[in-house]
């Protein structure tokens, strides 16, 4: 019985600090408010315990939109094989995000502050601040699962944002990238094969192959295998992060076959390494041909559309588009290499071959 009211009188003890900082007279009068506190049914032991916890849930959830973004870039970092993706991720927040939502508590933010960020430039630059609202949101998320905030995400779209700005398809315009007729193309690769330097011969490449600039510019002798007229360019390169083989034609296997190999690169700079993206653009402004890298890709697609009868998904498949079906990119796992290398042989015929300008004349003639 004394043992079990020691243990709870020992349970009830209040500290009432230690000397010098407390005083005699401090202690005392520390001792009459827990007195006090006692009479009106109040533990201070339990009261202090709740105060103590209370302020570091506060510390929790005071901590900032940008220490949260901070974790999520370096989740991006440690997922991405791109490093150039994430470094979006932190340029964009910083640029657009930061100066008005950087230093609040994650747990603040709210619907007007997110508009605050988007609403100034959402309809002249949509497509930047889609990504900026993804990121912000992406960012409440976080903070949200880890405990630092409760409640709706206020930079979600459906049934949120999309009511109050405008839909960003209705008020981006697209830009495309300048592309050379179809018919333009026999004259202007015979003169491309004239030009001279590295860059030349890979935007040829690049041409005949259908690739992107940056997985040419960074492609290596590792990847071409030319007794098999293949070039395989890992998932790391590809903007879908899939591995992609590339059927070479006969007139890609000549080109580089003409190449000297002393470099890991296919086309390496003058200096060594990468050239940069700039190189070939400046191969085509010398030639004074009104069209960008990118739109090659273009011309590719209009020639397989109109002047072939390819399906679509072979098409698709040599510009490695990501298939948007989920039904149809399950039932569809084989690359099509066969029907690929034949429809790349097909253009690169058609790139060497110029086409007749002028009237067109007819086959039959008409009776006099």
């Amino acid at each position: 019985m004394g043992a079990a009211r020691n243990g709870r009188h020992k349970a009830q003890r209040h500290c009432l600090g230690g000397y010098p900082d407390t005083t005699l007279a401090g202690a005392r009068e520390k001792a009459r408010e827990a007195r006090s506190k006692i009479q009106q049914g109040i533990d201070p032991v339990v009261e202090r315990r709740a105060l103590r916890s209370a302020l570091l849930a506060q510390q929790v959830r005071d901590i900032t939109f940008e220490q949260c973004a901070s974790e999520v870039i370096k989740k991006k970092q440690a997922e991405s094989r791109n490093a150039k993706h994430a470094q979006q991720w932190e340029n964009t927040l910083k640029t657009y995000a930061y100066p008005v939502l950087g230093k609040m508590a994650v747990a603040d933010v709210e619907l007007a502050h997110v508009l605050k960020v988007l609403e100034p430039e959402w309809e002249t630059k949509t497509e930047t601040m889609t990504r900026v609202r993804q990121r912000i949101e992406a960012v409440i998320a976080w903070a949200t699962v880890h405990g630092h905030r409760s409640g709706d995400n206020p930079a979600r779209w459906k049934g949120n944002l999309d009511a109050i700005l405008p839909k960003p398809s209705k008020v981006s315009k697209v830009k495309h990238h300048k592309a050379l007729p179809i018919d333009d193309m026999g004259e202007f690769m015979a003169k491309l094969r004239q030009q001279q330097g590295m860059a030349a011969k890979a935007l040829e490449f690049t041409i005949l192959t259908a690739a992107r600039s940056g997985e040419v510019r960074g492609a290596t002798w590792g990847e071409i295998d030319l007794p098999n007229a293949v070039w395989t360019i890992p998932a790391g390169r590809m903007k879908a992060e899939k591995e992609h083989r590339v059927p070479l034609s006969k007139q890609v296997v000549t080109l580089l076959e003409s190449l000297p190999r002393h470099a890991e690169f296919v086309f390496p700079a003058p200096r060594g390494g990468k050239f940069s993206d700039a190189s070939m653009a400046a191969v085509l402004k010398r030639m004074g041909v009104d069209a960008t890298v990118h739109g090659f890709r273009s011309t590719f697609r209009d020639w397989a559309a109109e002047r072939t009868s390819y399906p679509h998904h072979v098409c698709e498949m040599a510009l490695a588009h990501t298939i948007k079906n989920a039904a149809e990119a399950a039932y569809r796992r084989g690359d099509l290499m066969e029907k690929r290398a034949r429809l790349m042989q097909d253009w690169a015929m058609f790139c060497s071959k110029i086409q007749p300008k002028g009237d067109v004349v007819p086959l039959r003639k008409a009776e006099v």
